[in-house]
This record gives C-alpha cells, sequence and structure tokens, in this order.
C-alpha cells in the first residue's frame, strides 16, 4: 500500500469516526425510551433508549449516508431509504420513524436543522403558487397512477381522505361511510338542491349527496383524467339512478360559474397553494347561495404555520401544503364568508392511515408488478411518516363549516346526531354491513 493510499484510508476513517460520533450524539438528545440499535457504514453498533418496547434496528449502508441523515433528514431519509442507503433490520420502518417522532416531541432539534426549517418556513409563499396549468400537473403526479394501486389499500368507494372513526374498532370501510354521513349531516342537503363538489375523487361523497337531494343536481369536479374517467363510469353503471342528478367534470374550480346551494370540499385544499387560498374562498363566495352552506374537511397544523417536507413535495404531493387554522381564517373572512362551525379531527387520520398502510403492505408484491420495488418503498415511507405525524406531532383534520348568514345553520349541534342516527342503517357502498341507528356514536 503506498503512502497516498494509506493517508486516503486515514482520512477515511476519520470522517467515518466524526459521522458516527455525530449520529451517536444526535440520537442520545433524542431517543430515550424504546430499544433502538443503529449500525453505522463503518461497523460501529450504537444502542439508544432504555430498552423498552418493540426492538428497532437500522442500519446505514455509507458514510455519506448518515451524514445527509443529520443534516436533512426532512428531506433525504426518503431517499436513503427507497435507495437502499438506509435499511431497516429488525421492526418496521413506521416503528423507527414513529419512536424518532414520538421522542422528538420533548428534544430540542439540532441547530442547522432549526435553521433549515426556519428557511423553508419563510419561502413557502413563494413555493406554492399553483396556477391552473400547475395544478393540473400536480395532480396528475399523484391521482394519475394506475388505479389498480388505489384498489388494493382503499375502502370499496375509493375514500382517499380521513375517515371518521365513530368508536373504537370501527373498520374502516365503515368509518368511510361515517365520514360521509357525517358531511352530509354538517351540510344541510334538502331535496332539490345544487350541490358541488370540489376536488370530488372518484365520486364516492357526490353519490352519497345525491341520495339527500331528490330532484337535485350534484357536481363534481376534479383536474385527475384517472379519476373522472371512473367517476363518470360510476354514475353509468349505477343500477336505478341517482335521486338527483350527478355529472362530473374535468375542470378547474377558478373556471366553475353559476350559483349553489351546497358546497363540499374533502381533501383537495391541501393542493390549493398558500398565495391562492384568497382566490378559492372568494370564488366559493361567488359560487354560494346567499342562504347556502359549505363544509371545509382538510388536513391543518394545529401548531404555528410550517412548511412542507421537500421529500413529499418532490415524490409525493408537489404544490402540496398544510395549513394552519391561522392562515385559513382571515382569507375565509376577506372573501365575506363567515364560519358558522369548526370541528378537529385528532387522531382520526393516524387511525386510517394505520389501515391504509397495513392493506398496502399486505399487498406489496402486487404493487411490485404495477410498478417497481424502489416504488414500494416510496409509498410505505410516505404512509409511515404520515401515520406517525398524525399520532406524536401537530397534524389534524379541520371540519370547516361555512355561510354567508348566522341564521341558517340550527342554534345547536343537535342536528348533526339526529341526521346520523337517522341515516345509521343506509348502506352506502356496495356489500356494506347494515348498522343499526342505535349503535351509532358521535365522536
Amino acid at each position: 500500500m503506498t503512502n497516498v493510499q494509506q493517508a486516503d484510508n486515514s482520512s477515511k476513517g476519520v470522517f467515518s469516526g466524526l459521522v458516527d460520533w455525530c449520529v451517536k450524539r444526535a440520537l442520545s438528545s433524542i431517543v430515550t425510551r424504546g430499544a433502538l440499535t443503529v449500525t453505522t457504514a463503518s461497523g460501529r453498533v450504537m444502542t439508544f433508549g432504555d430498552g423498552t418496547g418493540q426492538p428497532v434496528r437500522v442500519r446505514f449502508t455509507d458514510d455519506r449516508a448518515e451524514w445527509v441523515f443529520l443534516i436533512d433528514a426532512d428531506g433525504r431519509l426518503g431517499e436513503l431509504y427507497m435507495d437502499g442507503r438506509f435499511i431497516v433490520e429488525q421492526g418496521t420502518l413506521y416503528d423507527f420513524v414513529a419512536m424518532i417522532l414520538r421522542e422528538a416531541q420533548n428534544a430540542t432539534h439540532p441547530l442547522i436543522a432549526r435553521i433549515i426549517d426556519d428557511i423553508r418556513t419563510r419561502l413557502r409563499i413563494f413555493r406554492h403558487r399553483n396556477m391552473p396549468g400547475r395544478s393540473k400537473a400536480n395532480v396528475a403526479h399523484h391521482y394519475d397512477l394506475n388505479g389498480q394501486l388505489y384498489e388494493l389499500f382503499l375502502d370499496p368507494d375509493r375514500q382517499y381522505s380521513c375517515a371518521y372513526f365513530e368508536h373504537a374498532g370501527q373498520s374502516l370501510d365503515d368509518a368511510q361511510i361515517a365520514k360521509k354521513r357525517h358531511l352530509a349531516a354538517k351540510l344541510l342537503i334538502e331535496p332539490k338542491h345544487r350541490i358541488l363538489d370540489i376536488g370530488c375523487g372518484w365520486g364516492g361523497l357526490a353519490l352519497h349527496m345525491a341520495e339527500h337531494a331528490p330532484g337535485g343536481h350534484v357536481l363534481g369536479v376534479t383536474l385527475s383524467e384517472e379519476q373522472h374517467e371512473y367517476a363518470t363510469r360510476r354514475v353509468t353503471e349505477k343500477a336505478g339512478g341517482t335521486p338527483a342528478k350527478v355529472e362530473f367534470a374535468l375542470r378547474d374550480y377558478r373556471s366553475l360559474t353559476g350559483r349553489f346551494d351546497r358546497i363540499v370540499s374533502v381533501g383537495m385544499f391541501e393542493h390549493v397553494g398558500l398565495a391562492s387560498y384568497r382566490t378559492f374562498f372568494r370564488k366559493c363566495a361567488e359560487l354560494l347561495e346567499d342562504d347556502g352552506v359549505m363544509v371545509l374537511h382538510t388536513i391543518g397544523c394545529s401548531a404555528t404555520p410550517g412548511f412542507t417536507t421537500p421529500w413529499l413535495d418532490k415524490y409525493i404531493f408537489p404544490g402540496g401544503y398544510i395549513p394552519a387554522l391561522s392562515e385559513i381564517v382571515p382569507e375565509i373572512e376577506a372573501a365575506g364568508l363567515a364560519i358558522t362551525d369548526v370541528e378537529i379531527l385528532r387522531l382520526h387520520y393516524a387511525m386510517t392511515l394505520e389501515h391504509w398502510r397495513e392493506r398496502f403492505m399486505a399487498r406489496w408484491s402486487e404493487v411490485a408488478e404495477l410498478y417497481d420495488e424502489r416504488f414500494c418503498r416510496m409509498w410505505e415511507y410516505y404512509l409511515s411518516t404520515a401515520e406517525a405525524a398524525f399520532r406524536y406531532e401537530d397534524l389534524v383534520v379541520f371540519q370547516i363549516q361555512i355561510s354567508k348568514r348566522n341564521d341558517i345553520i340550527p342554534l345547536t349541534r343537535n342536528y348533526i346526531a339526529d341526521h346520523e342516527a337517522r341515516n345509521g342503517s343506509k348502506i352506502d357502498v356496495e356489500g356494506s354491513v347494515e348498522r343499526k341507528a342505535d349503535n351509532v356514536l358521535v365522536g
């Protein structure tokens, strides 16, 4: 071995030792409970926590992977996992992420991480200007994937948003039916109403609303060509038709005209973009009748405003942003609208994501046939980190009821429970189990 080679190996050894020391120092300050074992690229084995709970063992394959993890875990850990440079050897990826997020609640993040987070928060307004063309491209990135993928882990109605769990042990399929019933109750739908569903997905909610508006009209709009085709097909294939006319359009909400008695939007507002909030609510105000009711169902942040993690923005939801309530309310007020009710669903999405993740993992080989192993790891990371974030961080779901007048909504919230009880035994999804009204609990 030459002197140059010896010097090169020596410098690599110093670098590996430094990186290992930084990993140990960083994780020691975070993980005080649990049983985490980390094997570094140099082969050094480190243990963290108090040894309780499910053991988790992970390994880095190279020094740079460790360094990237230290500098920007939010932006790069997902890529390391997708590329096989960060490997979970015992336990699951969810077990690791959940441990880190749970423990990080009581820890001070490293200075460099806090600086990066602050920069990303300050720049968020410039990253989320979703004009019509960009909005359609962003939607296509995620929602125009092979439809078979969503059939593998969603409920039969393809509800791809937070379910509403009325009681412990409720199945995902029934909790998604309960979500639609809960929204219908808040909308106070009546016969002959014109209803608009902004971001209608695969059409399940619009079809449910039609059941409550005999003689009315339901319009669902989406930017996803796959969703539009699927939803439209559902209308033509529905035996016996629907009590209200239902149609779906491949339209941007900004291009809509006319007036609607009811407006609902579920899981779409996260894609509007922070810079377009005023446009969104002003358009809703323009479309909503003077005695109309709107319900906005969106993921939200219960803390101060933050930012979308770069990994999620790049690989899963480009242009997406999760707002704080303080970012939504001023724009509703500026549009001349009034908030009549706010409900915060706290752990419902964590429970929803747990079901999705378990179903996805059980069908891994089928997803790999549709795409490949790297895609599977990408989606495992997405579902795992999202579930952990809703369970241990400040992510929630806001259901915001909006109107133009303060005399439209009943004086108390009893009308919600009354509606749910009356419709508790209604079969909303083909093949679902009939439920008795007196078993319905209101969360």
